[in-house]
């Protein structure tokens, strides 16, 4: 990509958050999301699971559209003690998801691969996020919003359930749902961007 002109890429995911993420990198979006079975398969470990998702979407995808533009694509997993934890379907399970998650360290998995030319690159990025004891009272409260619905784990970093993370060691955007320093270097390595 020369300087200043802005290349479009295919966003396999409806996420808003990955969209302004790609932004941020200089790329203009067209979101060309795609739905699969996101079942993780019996004795598949966390990092597999989330890297074939990721490989999967970005598959479907190319398969479907067809696009000339290069095609990225994502998946992240909250994983507490090997288990993975989903987005969650009800007010039950964002409680019973956040009151596991509080006081304790999990790790974030994302995966992100890219499609370009009839070649596909992937990379992963692990975060590991320590919450700190979540008062009852605020997650009541945030389980009667919208916020916790779309996403793994029932929160995101960047949204009112970052008030009780009292650490992380990785990558901010990588808990965001698209490792921005990975993402890059594999656009690098496929010529759709460039080191200046």
């Amino acid at each position: 990509m020369s300087k200043g002109q802005q290349q479009t890429l295919c966003l396999a995911s409806a996420s808003p958050r990955r969209r302004e993420l790609l932004a941020q990198l200089g790329f203009q979006v067209q979101v060309q999301a795609v739905t699969l079975d996101e079942s993780r398969q019996a004795r598949e470990k966390p990092l597999d699971y989330c890297v074939r998702l990721a490989l999967q979407k970005n598959h479907l995808a190319v398969a479907t559209y067809q696009p000339s533009l290069p095609v990225v694509s994502a998946d992240t997993i909250v994983v507490l003690s090997e288990q993975t934890l989903g987005k969650p379907k009800d007010r039950a399970a964002v409680l019973a998801t956040l009151q596991r998650l509080s006081g304790t360290e999990h790790q974030v998995i994302t995966a992100v691969a890219v499609h370009h030319q009839g070649q596909v690159l992937h990379d992963s990025q692990i975060s590991q996020v320590r919450f700190a004891p979540i008062d009852e009272r605020w997650l009541s409260a945030y389980a009667d919003s919208e916020e916790p619905y779309d996403k793994a784990g029932a929160y995101g970093i960047q949204g009112s359930a970052g008030r009780w993370i009292e650490s992380i060691t990785g990558s901010y955007s990588g808990i965001m749902g698209l490792p921005l320093f990975e993402t890059a270097r594999l656009l690098t390595k496929l010529d759709i961007m460039s080191y200046d």
